[in-house]
């Protein structure tokens, strides 16, 4: 056998050496031609490629390829370097002499090398920026797509770091240590990271199981949980993203305003009591503002915001690292940031003039007091300056401080002062005592203050014989009541953004690879950042300080700034700008996830979103995202809105968890993730961290964030689109199904248990329409929304040429069961007669436990004026095979009279006449058709039939206590019928039924015969048998029905076997034969044949069925003719097939009169039950 090598014909631009790099037609095309061939076939075109030119010989004795034959059509085409093709023959067409075997199936089996060709050209480009910045790049020229060049380092690692670090770290770091002690802070961090951790390992394993288009956290959810947990929770995160982007506003806006430039402050309070609310309106004014020009920027040109991206990730970087240097440098020169403090409480330092941290000072007089103002002043709070020269003074003067007038009712020093202040005395302390201070022992230990406490150190000495402090005083006051769970929902903020490298999965070279390394890698750096962070906070930083939220203490200096090196304005700058970048990257990343879920159209309302710009900027996403943002900067305060978008994530965290961890233990075939170090443990116990974290934070928060992911949820269940994406949900729905089902399978059900599992059987016409679409509203009035129900159709036909058509009628039955509402399954099949599918339809409908119990089925409309008996003996063969397959049967007649959904009865009674026992099928219809809102207003009547011989009193009372332990509530009637002669009436409607019985066989044999000859003279030599147009082939002519009759075992069914269909299908019909069999099979064709049909006698057994028939439906009619619909026992067929005409007459008969009627057949079981 010949050897198989593989032959790369390169095409791209760069990889041909004789073409100019600048070649348009060739550098559009990308990726390398991979074709299989034999080393036989290549070696024997060898010979010719060198004859026609092509392939030279270097001088080394190596094969170039010649280019030169290069077409120029915009189609660029390079001739095989092996294969010489100008013998007009292409190339694949070679190839493909191997795969002749294939060749008809190629169009839906490509070649193996067709598939490895798409594939290994296959493009992922974001939804993000890289296309519209190349879209909005006006005037440039159009460069051709390259494959992605992004590592693991610039592609994910950067990115997450990026997103990870932000306003929490800068503006409420040092404030969780403090609250919380280094130990406490430790935990919340540590239960915060390794809830990202284990989130980030799930999603590696997601990421890595196949190719990740953008959309990130979104397309994993919705591809391996489907769409409707797709839709909830991508809307979460949709507005988890949006109000991040709210709370980096207003963390820059915070920075700015207390940081960078207080006295640009638009509302100023002239009272302690109104800073608070006056801060939050600044925050709101200059909120908005920068929203609207971040957003017009993001809308001019997100370029632009990629062009920054590094900038902001270098602010980021540059602050941390300053941090880190400021804490080692205090541990040899701490920064002198002095606090205030009364006692043990700590004072405001805007509120110190010069630097007074004392009650009094002494001033030094230099010259007499007269001269003027010529003074000294000595910084003191009682006593004199060690420095203090006696001889250069000639009088000394105590003066009270800017801190005097604020605790006491005047500037005197007798005047009446606050006795906290008179007990106290002033103290200074060092903001940041330094790494090597000890401060740590102090900080290890949890103080959360109450709104409104005054910031204490512990460790001073102090008396609290005074009364609380008063906000008028200038102390530093705790904002907000803190705990532990306030927090943990304040901090978790600061570790999400974890999705950013999944996000630009289109960029990477190797995203498998480098999302799992690159996102577990920045986790753990951001970890241990925030981990050494507050470690360094609670070693170097004063205990006041740390839990001082704004930094008043060290006069309006931010808190993190204060270690910084060299200056607290690398940081103030630093984080200010980070904090632009963040929201913008939010405000950038949020539209384009609401577009990617808009136009996945798993939302109807949102299909708007998904238009946008010409480029695809989503400008329509991007106006929704800034209304919502808007809301957030309205809330105004960042700890209010960091616990929401706290919410949001980790209920998208959450389920990323839960998706890996059900992909595992589903072990669904393609569930081969590269990434191999998970377990469904971590994911579950990740999943348990999300939720105990959204509890602990704030459980309010927690379930308004799960009511609404629910409605979103329900929502696209019931009115989204239909979406099959191979989730796990489906996959547990199978493993869950296969479960029950072999539960089911163990016995048959219980009584009580017994509910309709319903097959309708729903017929189709000529143009594929249903013929009665009310049966299935019947059926879904029966079922009440609930319980099994599969509706079928029948196609004539061969399955391979109408194979088509099955499709388009299981179509049509599918969209009637939507309009209809019908909750369940259709089922068509494909068989030459319709009585041999209705059968095989009853026989394999179902599944173990779950097959229908109950068919229902049309009356066959006039089926007296049509000669083709097709129809009802249809109908009586369904009815004999539902009877041995002890299947329940309902027959509504007049069906387009029942009422549709939309027709409720206001009133009226559902009446059933209970002729014999049928297991109970009479008493539980009529409750189960009660539950529907069309027929609840119903009430219920019960008949029943009493002989000469039967007690009719106390059969009422037996039924009466019946239906009492039944627990149905229903009128009780018993109807006597007395013995009677046989009517004149009766009789005379035998005969004509058996009269017109046996003339509609002869002249269907008539017209068989005239067709038979019709066709002898356009085939002489014809062998095909020759049926009734529409009929059951045999089954529809008299000589086919008397053979089946003398068979055994046909039950009606169509016999096919008989001497006398071999002898019609093989016989040469000539002139005498025909003759022959019309002398023989003649009935009516004469007068004589007429003349014996009138001297017909009816039979008695016939007779006998049609006074039953006739004295039922007088009675019937009698008590039930304004009855809103009648349920009574079917009568079954007979048990000779000549009398089934008969016995449609009989039916007729005994339904005659009445609008709605119900024929019930049971199904020999016992359905309903008067035990608990």
């Amino acid at each position: 056998m010949a050897s198989v090598r593989f032959t790369v014909t390169p095409t791209k631009a760069e990889d041909l050496p004789g073409l100019s790099d600048t070649s348009p037609d060739i550098s559009s095309r990308s990726g390398a031609r991979v074709r299989f061939g034999s080393r036989e076939s290549v070696n024997r075109s060898d010979p010719l490629s060198e004859g026609s030119g092509g392939g030279t010989t270097t001088a080394g004795g190596a094969e170039t390829p010649d280019y030169s034959n290069v077409e120029q059509d915009g189609n660029s085409k390079i001739s095989s370097v092996y294969i010489n093709n100008t013998h007009g023959v292409d190339d694949d067409d070679f190839y493909d002499r191997n795969l002749a075997l294939f060749e008809e199936e190629m169009d839906t089996r490509p070649k193996v090398s067709s598939l490895l060709n798409r594939l290994a050209n296959y493009t992922n480009l974001t939804q993000g920026a890289r296309e519209h910045e190349e879209a909005e790049s006006i005037g440039e020229k159009k460069k051709a797509s390259k494959s992605p060049q992004m590592g693991t380092f610039m592609g994910v690692y950067l990115p997450c770091l990026q997103n990870i670090f932000g306003v929490i770290l800068f503006l409420r770091l040092t404030w969780v240590v403090g609250s919380a002690g280094v130990l406490q802070a430790l935990c919340i961090v540590f239960i915060c990271c390794c809830c990202t951790l284990l989130t980030a390992i799930s999603m590696s394993a997601i990421a890595t199981n196949g190719v990740v288009p953008a959309g990130g956290a979104y397309f994993m959810i919705s591809r391996s949980l489907g769409p409707e947990f797709g839709g909830a929770v991508g809307l979460c995160f949709y507005l988890g993203t949006t109000f991040a982007g709210a709370m980096y506003i207003l963390g820059a806006i915070e920075i700015l305003l207390m940081y960078i430039a207080p006295k640009a402050a638009i509302f100023v309070s002239k009272h302690p009591e109104g800073e608070g609310a006056a801060m939050l309106n600044n925050m709101r004014v200059y909120g908005s503002i920068c929203l609207l020009l971040m957003s017009l920027l993001i809308f001019v040109g997100v370029k632009y915001v990629n062009k920054l991206a590094s900038i902001f990730l270098a602010c980021v970087i540059v602050s941390i690292v300053s941090i880190y240097i400021g804490a080692l440098v205090s541990a040899f020169k701490p920064p002198h940031f002095p606090v205030c403090m009364l006692g043990n409480r700590t004072i405001n330092g805007h509120e110190i003039d010069e630097n007074q941290c004392a009650k009094t000072i002494l001033l030094q007089i230099k010259e007499p007091v007269e001269r003027g103002d010529n003074v000294t002043l000595i910084n003191e709070t009682s006593t004199m300056s060690p420095t203090f020269d006696p001889s250069l003074a000639t009088d000394l003067v105590e003066k009270t401080t800017y801190l005097w007038k604020q605790f006491c009712q005047g500037p005197e020093i007798n005047a009446t002062c606050d006795q906290y202040f008179l007990s106290n005395n002033f103290s200074e302390i060092e903001g940041i005592p330094g790494l090597a201070s000890g401060i740590i022992s102090e900080n290890l230990w949890s103080s959360y203050p109450s709104r409104g406490d005054v910031l204490e150190k512990g460790s001073l000495i102090s008396t609290h014989d005074a009364h609380p402090a008063s906000t008028q005083q200038p102390y530093v006051f705790a904002d907000i009541t803190t705990s532990f769970t306030l927090l943990v929902g304040i901090f978790f903020p600061s570790v999400t953004g974890i999705m950013a490298g999944s996000n630009r999965s289109g960029d990477l070279k190797d995203a498998q690879r480098s999302i799992p390394i690159g996102t577990i890698l920045a986790i753990l750096t951001t970890s241990i950042v925030y981990l050494s962070s507050v470690v360094l906070f609670g070693t170097c930083i004063e205990g006041v300080v740390l839990r001082d939220k704004f930094g008043d203490s060290v006069k309006g200096n931010l808190v993190v700034g204060t270690l910084a090196w060299p200056t607290p304005w690398v940081i103030v700058i630093g984080s200010f700008f980070s904090t632009c970048g963040a929201g913008l990257q939010s405000l950038t990343g949020a539209p384009r996830l609401l577009q990617a879920i808009a136009k996945d159209n798993i939302i109807p309302f949102l299909r708007v979103f998904g238009h946008g710009k010409a480029n695809g900027e989503p400008t329509w996403a991007l106006l929704l995202t800034a209304l919502i943002a808007e809301l957030g900067i309205l809330i105004a305060s960042l700890d209010l809105v960091a616990p929401i978008l706290t919410m949001f994530f980790l209920m998208c965290y959450l389920f990323v968890n839960l998706a890996c961890g059900l992909q595992t233990l589903l072990r669904t075939p393609n569930w081969r993730p590269r990434f191999s170090y998970y377990h469904w443990t971590l994911s579950f116990l990740g999943m348990t961290i999300c939720l105990a974290l959204m509890f602990i934070s704030s459980w309010y928060y927690a379930i308004v964030a799960m009511v609404i992911a629910g409605m979103i949820y329900k929502y696209i269940e019931y009115h989204g689109a239909e979406k099959e994406w191979g989730d796990g949900i489906r996959g547990l729905s199978l493993s869950a199904a296969r479960y029950a089902l072999l539960r089911l399978e163990e016995g048959p059900p219980h009584t009580k248990n017994w509910r309709p599992q319903v097959l309708v059987l729903l017929k189709l016409d000529e143009d594929a329409h249903v013929k009665s679409p009310r049966l299935l509203t019947f059926a879904n009035q029966l079922k009440a929304g609930k319980g099994l129900t599969i509706v079928g159709t029948v196609v004539s036909g061969n399955f391979l040429q109408s194979y088509g058509e099955a499709l388009a009628a299981e179509q049509t039955l599918k969209h009637l069961m939507d309009k209809e509402r019908v909750k369940g399954f259709c089922q068509c099949i494909v068989a030459q007669k319709p009585r041999e599918g209705i059968s095989h339809m009853i026989q394999s409908s179902g599944l173990g436990g779950m097959k229908p119990n109950t068919v229902v089925m049309g009356w066959p409309h006039a089926w007296r004026q049509s000669e083709d008996p097709q129809s009802w003996k249809t109908f009586i063969n369904t009815v004999r095979v539902t009877t041995a397959a002890h299947l329940a049967l309902l027959v509504p007649k007049n069906i387009s009279l029942f009422p549709s959904n939309s027709e409720p009865c206001t009133e009226g009674y559902i009446d059933v006449w209970w002729i014999v026992h049928d297991g109970g099928m009479l008493m539980l219809l009529p409750f189960l058709l009660r539950q529907h809102k069309v027929w609840r207003k119903c009430g219920m009547r019960i008949f029943t039939v009493a002989q000469m011989e039967d007690n009719s009193i106390q059969m009422k009372k037996d039924l009466a206590t019946f239906l009492y332990h039944l627990r149905i509530e229903a009128e009780v009637e018993v109807v006597e019928m007395h013995d009677s002669d046989i009517s004149a009436y009766t009789y005379e409607r035998t005969l004509m039924m058996e009269q017109r019985s046996q003339m509609l066989r002869q002249m269907r044999l008539s017209k068989s015969d005239r067709e038979r000859e019709a066709q002898l003279v356009k085939d002489r030599n014809s062998m095909l048998r020759l049926t009734s147009i529409g009929s059951d082939d045999d089954d529809d002519t008299d000589g086919g029905e008397r053979d089946r009759a003398t068979s055994a075992g046909s039950g009606g069914g169509g016999g096919g076997g008989s001497a006398e269909h071999h002898r019609r299908v093989q016989m040469t019909w000539t002139k005498e034969k025909t003759s022959q069999y019309r002398a023989t099979h003649s009935g009516c064709s004469t007068p004589e044949g007429f003349r014996d049909m009138l001297s017909i006698r009816p039979d008695h057994s016939n007779v006998r069925r049609m006074h039953t028939a006739v004295k039922l439906n007088e009675v019937i009619v009698n008590k039930s003719h304004d009855a809103r619909l009648v349920l009574l026992n079917m009568p079954g067929p007979p048990r000779n097939t000549e009398g089934d005409e008969n016995y449609m007459e009989f039916l007729e008969v005994l339904t005659e009169g009445l609008e709605r009627v119900l024929l019930v057949r049971g199904g020999g079981s016992e359905v309903i039950t008067i035990y608990s």
